[in-house]
């Protein structure tokens, strides 16, 4: 656990303002996937949308995180 900590403490010294924004989405759009207490009508919409959010910041986030990891100190 210790070393997760370490490994987010990197990440976050080596992020900018866009990277912590897109985490913000990131875990915007993971909020509204698993509450989903929207109106059925737009449900599926709204899903949809979080979904493609949550992809299009996870992917990128993830990457920069795994370089952080493998980089040598």
């Amino acid at each position: 656990m210790k070393k997760i900590f370490c490994y987010a403490e990197k990440y976050i010294a080596k992020s900018n303002w866009k990277d912590l924004a897109m985490l913000k989405f990131c875990l915007f759009a993971m909020g509204v996937i698993a509450g989903m207490q929207i109106p059925e009508k737009n449900r599926k919409q709204a899903g949809a949308i979080a979904a493609v959010v949550f992809v299009a910041t996870y992917i990128p986030l993830m990457a920069k995180f795994f370089s952080v990891i493998t980089e040598r100190e």
